[in-house]
């Protein structure tokens, strides 16, 4: 090995040393934020999603037997999500119109959790998304305007 390459393996040896610290650096700062300050409407917008997942899935299966019944429910679970979701998405981010989003997911969670108390009795799936819109519900209360 002469000078020449044992000069470029040293400056390559170098320049790996300070991108691996750079990329140090950058993932410690990376911690220092934490979890968003809406973490709580966040989880529970995202729970609701999740249970609104299977109760849609449930009332699907009723439908295609002829239960015309849980229409009302479908529709009203499959609004709650997709309002669930975007507030969920808003909340994570720290965003300042979540809270303009959680004064419209109470509503859209309240008539969710209604709809799917009529059939709480019967369907443990829509007892579990009815339950989830109720905790979303009182997480959008904390902030809504």
């Amino acid at each position: 090995m002469n000078r020449r390459e044992l000069l470029l393996g040293g400056v390559a040896l170098a320049g790996a040393a300070m991108v691996g610290r750079a990329q140090a650096a950058t993932h410690e700062h990376m911690h220092h934020h934490g979890a968003p300050a809406q973490a709580g409407l966040a989880t529970a917008a995202a729970d609701c999603v999740q249970k609104g997942e299977v109760c849609l899935n449930h009332c699907y299966d009723l439908l295609g037997e002829g239960d015309k019944v849980m229409a009302a429910c479908a529709r009203s679970v499959s609004q709650a999500m997709a309002v669930c979701t975007a507030l969920q998405q808003l909340a994570n981010q720290n965003s300042v119109h979540t809270a303009k989003l959680a004064a419209v997911a109470m509503d859209v969670c309240k008539q969710c959790e209604d709809e799917c108390k009529k059939h709480a009795d019967k369907h443990e799936s829509c007892k579990a998304c009815g339950e989830s819109c109720a905790a979303c519900y009182k997480e959008c209360q904390k902030i809504a305007i």
